[in-house]
This record gives C-alpha cells, structure tokens and sequence, in this order.
C-alpha cells in the first residue's frame, strides 16, 4: 500500500511546500489538491458524501491552482508524486488542460497524474455557462482530446463538444499522463476502468473492496486486466496486512489519507488533544503518528 497525503480542506497554502517535503521525507508516496474553479456562495445541489448533503467546509475556503500548486510542490520536491483529487476538467477545454497537465508533467520529471471527475456543484457549471447535464459526456471527451493533444503531433478532432483541425500541442508531456477517475457511480466505475484509474470516495473497508472488484470485473470485460491500474483508496477505518493482502492483484493500491484534518467522517485521530491542526509542527507529527501506527499492523 502506498500512502498519500491529501490537502482537502487544509486552508495552509502557504505550508503546502514544507508539507510536502516533509511527505518526502517521511517516504510517503504522494500528496492530493483538490479543486474548483469558481465558488458560489449559495449552494443547493446536495454534497454526494455526506449524510446530510452539506459540504463541511466554508465558502471562503482556498482553492489554489491544482496545476501550480502541484508544480510548485515538485519541483522542491525529487521523488513526491502529485496528483489531483479532483480536477474539474469538464469546467475546461481540452487545451487549457492540456497545456496545464503537460507543464507539470515536465516541470516535475513525470511525477503527476490527472485525477478527474464529471463534478458534482451544479451552481458551479452554472457560472461558467456549462451544461451540467451532459458533464459526464464532456468529461470524456476531453479527456479523449487531452490525450491526443499530447501526443505533440499535428491533431484533429471533430466531437460533441469541441472541434479542431490540425493544431499541435507543444512541449508535450515525455510520458502519457496518467488519468484517474473519481466517484461512486456506475458511470464513474466504467469511467475509472476505462481509464488508468480510479479515486476513491470515503468508504467502509467492506465497501471499498466491493469497489475493488467491481473495477477489477469491468477491466477484465473490457480487456485491460493486466495493464498498469492505480486504486486510490480514501478508507475511513484503518487498513489492516490482511485487508490490502485480499485486494485483488490486477491493480497497485494507495490510500489518501487525511492525518491532521477533522472531517465529517472522523476526527483527526493523530492530533492529540489541546494541538492546533492548523499549525505545521503538529501536521508533521500527525503525519508521523499515522506512518507509526501503519507499521505498527504491518501495512505500510
């Protein structure tokens, strides 16, 4: 199992570099950004994760530029990885994501994948004059325009959504940038498997392997069993050898993890009493206490 810190909901910005360092240092895998890229201030979708639909966490919230934030990161960085969870690229156009992904891949010798997923604020689609109902569709389609723009080539491409003939995309990633899927629905499921992976929503140990072979069984249908696949597991219990030994084989297995940052589903179990999460010392002693006890039960 290989571990990620995620920066959901950690307001810090300006400790996010010496967060990641440290992340590094302590040999955890990677570290998460989410991402939207506008916030309205009055919402009534309801928030997919939480019992009662709410979001929980303020409107004023921060919400840095995922591919800055995690080029900024690599590069005072050597062996980190860094991903989005989630970007919101149906919100886009296929050059301005492409031209995002493509930078940080480079900037950061290949140590970023793409984390998507078709979003779920309507409001905020609403804002940018996006049809939320075809999201899904869109989403695809970029992600289809995205991969062949980096292929640095001369392209064309005709679709729903968008249309070009012979542009270049240039400088062009030196290796495909991996693009893992987000969400708990079927369409997101075949998304994933149609893809280089899947994100996680926070689950049960139980559920999460239901997910795993769900995801698995679709892979198999569509032929690519066998071909490199990251699951990135958000548990909201502790993993135990046992538990990621079970997971099927077909896929590498990460779990993003949130040691300092109270949530609806859990306090912050490696912030001890009377210490401010807010402070860097303490976010690095969380951080510390988790790796502790995940090789305390033998998964690390």
């Amino acid at each position: 199992m290989k571990y990620w810190i995620s920066l959901v909901n950690t307001t810090e910005v300006d400790q996010f570099i010496a967060i990641a360092q440290k992340a590094e240092e302590l040999g955890y895998e990677g570290i998460t950004v989410p991402d939207h890229l506008v916030y309205p201030t009055q919402i009534e979708t309801p928030y997919p994760y939480t019992p009662d639909g709410k979001v929980w966490w303020p409107h004023t919230n921060p919400w840095t530029d995922p591919w800055v934030t995690l080029t900024a990161m690599g590069v005072a960085t050597t062996t980190l990885r860094m991903a989005t969870n989630i970007y919101l690229a149906a919100l886009r156009d296929p050059f301005t994501v492409a031209r995002a992904t493509a930078a940080a891949a480079i900037f950061t010798n290949n140590r970023v994948a793409c984390g998507v997923s078709a979003g779920w604020l309507k409001e905020e689609f609403d804002l940018l004059g996006v049809d939320f109902a075809s999201r899904g569709r869109r989403l695809d389609e970029v992600i289809a325009c995205v991969r062949q723009l980096h292929s640095g080539e001369p392209v064309s491409h005709h679709g729903e959504f968008f249309h070009y003939e012979q542009v270049v995309h240039s400088p062009a990633p030196t290796q495909a940038v991996p693009v893992w899927v987000g969400g708990a629905s079927q369409a997101a499921f075949k998304r994933a498997a149609a893809n280089d992976g899947w994100l996680g929503v926070p689950s049960k140990n139980k559920r999460l392997a239901e997910i795993v072979n769900i995801l698995m069984d679709l892979r198999r249908a569509n032929g690519r069993y066998g071909e490199p696949f990251d699951i990135v597991l958000s548990p909201m219990e502790l993993l135990s050898k046992d538990f990621i030994d079970s997971l099927d084989k077909g896929a590498t297995y990460h779990a993003s993890v949130l040691p300092w940052t109270p949530s609806p589903w859990g306090r912050a179990f490696w912030v001890e009493e009377g210490e401010d999460h807010r402070d860097l010392a303490v976010k690095f002693r969380a951080m510390e206490r988790f790796k502790a006890m995940m090789q305390q039960v033998g998964a690390w």
